[in-house]
């Protein structure tokens, strides 16, 4: 079979560049679906709230699937909705049902292993260079899901079965999301798995630092609020992804690489 050219195989794909702005997203979709959940959770009933993170996820869903190539408002519309919904997933097994950050913890992360499995077994590879078929494209938001909830529950267990706090956790974190990138560079990671760990590593980076800004200083954090805090953080995102939809930027960045 002949390689596509990599322009071509941009206009095909339905993901984004992995680039550093595409990190930096990333995160600021983790640190908001973590307070956006939690003002969901405190200004309706749970119950509400959960079903409000339903609608949305599916309808995002819907909109990401049916576009026919990547659309940044789109994409990120949908990572935005993804991380919201995974955050109430993870936080209905430990508040609605008691489980523990631990026990959950390991149960997300055995079913991140399941979808990988399955994704592998089906196409080969669990690379996102291009995701251009349906299936593929089921079990790439499969593992973005699974890769919300395990985030999330392990952000909770760190900053507080493990006593780090918000801050210490984040500031963990952020440590750690440095050790794929290095490993990668010296070539003791192959990319595919660099990624992922990274992607993982991401949801609680962000929501640690987002529940630190937005939970009370009896909390261990700034007190700022979580509605200010989702305000602000879906500012910097729109921001940036009007940026990526202006046409001089797509056109530039329609050669960039995906892992």
């Amino acid at each position: 079979m002949t390689t596509l050219s990599r322009p071509l195989q941009a206009a095909r794909t339905k993901v984004p560049a992995v680039t550093a702005l595409f990190w930096v997203i990333k995160v600021l979709t983790t640190g908001m679906g973590e307070t956006a959940s939690d003002f969901l959770a405190h200004t309706v009933a749970p119950p509400v709230a959960v079903g409000l993170g339903a609608l949305g996820f599916g309808a995002a869903m819907a909109l990401q699937f049916a576009a026919r190539r990547y659309v940044p408002w789109i994409y990120w519309l949908a990572v935005v909705m993804v991380s919201v919904f995974g955050t109430m997933a993870a936080d209905v097994l430990h508040v609605g049902l008691g489980v523990p950050y631990a026990v959950s913890t390991v149960a997300f992360a055995v079913a991140l292993a399941v979808v990988f499995a399955a994704w592998h077994r089906c196409e080969g590879t669990l690379s996102i260079h291009h995701v251009d078929s349906r299936r593929r494209e089921l079990f790439y938001w499969a593992a973005v899901l699974t890769t919300f909830a395990l985030g999330t529950a392990a952000g909770d267990l760190t900053a507080t079965v493990l006593g780090w706090g918000y801050l210490g956790s984040g500031v963990v974190f952020a440590v750690a999301i440095a050790v794929p990138a290095l490993a990668y560079r010296c070539g003791l990671l192959g990319p595919v798995a660099a990624f992922w760990t990274a992607y993982v590593i991401t949801r609680p980076l962000g929501a640690s630092f987002a529940d630190w800004m937005g939970v009370s200083p009896a909390r261990g954090g700034l007190g700022w609020g979580t509605g200010w805090v989702t305000l602000a953080w879906f500012t910097a995102i729109a921001g940036l992804v009007t940026y990526l939809s202006l046409p001089d930027v797509r056109m530039r960045r329609r050669g960039g690489r995906c892992l």
